[in-house]
């Protein structure tokens, strides 16, 4: 699937720029990005949800000392 967009003068060399310092296409570089950016959301968004999961939960976290104290560490 190929499409384009649409960049300023500035935002193009700036990419291009980006592209040339990684030693890739600028094609590779804007798929590299976009798909980055869609797993950093994904990963928050899981994240997130076990976060919310715990609270639910009840349970309640303790510092690391009191484990390496239990554990005679």
């Amino acid at each position: 699937m190929a499409f384009s967009i649409r960049l300023t003068e500035q935002e193009k060399k700036l990419a291009e720029s980006y592209a040339k310092l990684h030693s890739m296409s600028l094609g590779e570089a804007f798929k590299r990005a976009l798909f980055e950016k869609i797993e950093d959301e994904y990963d928050i968004t899981v994240a997130d949800e076990a976060y919310n999961e715990y609270l639910k939960s009840g349970k309640k976290s303790v510092p690391i000392e009191q484990l390496w104290k239990e554990l005679d560490l």
